[in-house]
Formats: structure tokens, sequence, C-alpha cells
């Protein structure tokens, strides 16, 4: 069975810095993408950040500059480092992960149960 595990949120002031982490565990063939979410109080849950398999990136519009989404493959661990933090940038955070069990298997989406970030000074 495949488990996603967040870690690292917490209470920040405005301009600080969190690093989240999430490792992928359990019978895992392959991981396709890995990215991040995130869903504020009343809000849709948005994305925040992902990264394929090929190393390529995509973020929101009201993060660049200040987050960087990274992956190290042999922990099956996805890192979004969150710089110059605003207010915000509170919110559920939420790592994803499409990825095959088996070599001939078809692509699934799992899911973390979220990490809480606060901006707040």
């Amino acid at each position: 069975q495949v488990q996603l595990v967040e870690s690292g949120g917490g209470l920040v002031q405005p301009g600080e810095s969190l690093r989240l982490s999430c490792a992928a565990s359990g019978s895992i063939f392959s991981i396709n993408v890995m990215g991040w979410y995130r869903q504020a109080p009343g809000k849709q849950r948005e994305l925040v950040a992902i990264l394929t398999s090929g190393g390529s990136t995509n973020y929101a519009d009201s993060v660049k500059g200040r987050f960087t989404i990274s992956r190290d493959n042999a922990k099956n661990t996805v890192y979004l480092q969150m710089n110059s933090l605003k207010s915000e940038d509170t919110a559920v955070y939420y790592c994803n992960a499409d990825l095959m069990t088996t070599a001939r298997g078809r692509t699934y989406r799992y899911w973390g149960q979220g990490t809480q970030v606060t901006v707040s000074s």
C-alpha cells in the first residue's frame, strides 16, 4: 500500500522560510509526478508546484520566485522550499504523487494527509 506523509509545517512570521517534506512509501514501481497543493479556509484546493519524472517544474504564479520544488529519488521524497512567506500563503499543504505500483499497471494519484502552514506576525 502506498502512503504519503508530509512534514515541516508550522507557524512563521512573514518573510521567513519553511521547508516541507513528503515521503512516499509502499509498493512503488515508478513515480511520474509529485506535487504540492494547498487549501486555505473557505477556498478550493489549488496547485502550488509540480515536478515530473523528467525534471520539469511548474509553479503557481503566486509563488514563482519564492518557492522551489525538488525531489530525492532515492528516498521517494519531494520537498517544497518556501521563502519570503506571506500571510496569504497560510493554508493546509497537501502532497500528491502520480505513480505506478507495478511495471505494467496503471498510474494512480495518491494524497498525503496535509500539513498546516501559518504565516502571521
